[in-house]
């Protein structure tokens, strides 16, 4: 351990003979920080924190149990498994994050939570190909147009969008994943259409083997997500979407374990029996299938920063 080459503040830090002068002392170290956004982050979060800690009156070994399960959800982070962002989910923290920096501009399609099972490694397809190999449920076709606020098509609006099999599991979990699976990445046409094949989601547990799931049995909460698809959208000048749409009926639905849901993004499957229609959409077997119709609507990044 070498020393950071900071000096002694020159700051009045009386000793700490009480606790009320942790905290005013901490206040001041604040101040050394580089920037008034830091600074003003860094007050509020140690105000907060420590108003918390006193009301709360913890006790030292409430405190170590806290560490060791914060230690907990660092270690079972993996490359494709985000226990951080779990926990965030589950406390509605990222829900919260989310509503404060993605406020609705007009008709502008809503947002929703990232989730933990996002990966940066989805495969491209192209217009009406599928996200999901053959098997891994029932089938669904989802199709729209990515348009501005005032109706404009957005052309080459990037899409990437991912869901679970039809078990109710993404392919992050499976210990055998060889490549990404139910998800995939593709661009809106001139018109600014979208479509692709995929399967209807189910609801599914969040993981319930690490820290997040003994916390939520400790709270005497369910760890169960309505069944919903994944969609983040991104086009030049545009405020990147992420959002997800929640089929309608779920049982699940009111009460969202990481408190994604939004009225909005509550929508009706079409069930298709029809031969000639499951053929045009190049379903390989059967000719039913669920039928997603939305319309995605960004606003501009100006739209956005004038509702902040």
């Amino acid at each position: 351990a070498v020393s950071n080459g900071i000096p002694p503040p020159r700051l009045d830090l009386p000793y700490p003979d009480k606790a009320e002068i942790i905290t005013q002392n901490l206040l001041k170290l604040t101040e050394l920080a580089p920037t008034p956004r830091t600074q003003f982050v860094f007050k509020n979060l140690i105000t907060k924190l420590h108003e918390f800690v006193s009301e709360t009156k913890i006790t030292t070994e409430e405190w170590m149990d806290t560490l060791q399960f914060l230690t907990r959800v660092g270690k079972t982070c993996t490359p494709i498994r985000q226990e951080f962002i779990l926990l965030s989910d589950v406390l509605g923290v990222s829900a919260l994050v989310d509503a404060l920096n993605n406020p609705q501009v007009g008709n502008s399609t809503e947002s929703s939570v990232l989730g933990p099972f996002f990966t940066e490694d989805a495969p491209d397809i192209g217009q009406g190909e599928s996200i999901a190999s053959e098997g891994k449920g029932d089938y669904m076709y989802v199709e729209g147009r990515v348009l501005t606020t005032t109706g404009r098509p957005i052309p080459n609006a990037v899409i990437e969008t991912w869901e679970t099999d039809g078990l109710g599991f993404y392919d992050t979990q499976y210990t055998t994943r060889e490549k990404p699976d139910c998800r995939g990445r593709l661009r809106s046409d001139s018109e600014g259409r979208y479509g692709y094949r995929a399967i209807v989601p189910v609801a599914y547990p969040i993981p319930g083997d690490g820290p997040v799931g003994d916390l939520l049995l400790l709270l005497g909460r369910h760890n169960m997500r309505p069944n919903h698809l994944h969609i983040m959208v991104e086009a030049s000048g545009f405020n990147k979407l992420t959002t997800a749409f929640y089929p309608e009926g779920d049982r699940y639905l009111d009460s969202d374990a990481v408190f994604g849901v939004k009225k909005s993004l509550v929508v009706k499957l079409q069930e298709i029996d029809n031969e000639e229609e499951a053929r045009r959409r190049g379903f390989p077997k059967g000719q039913k299938f669920k039928l997603l119709q939305f319309d995605i609507i960004l606003p501009t990044v100006e739209e956005t920063q004038d509702a902040l």
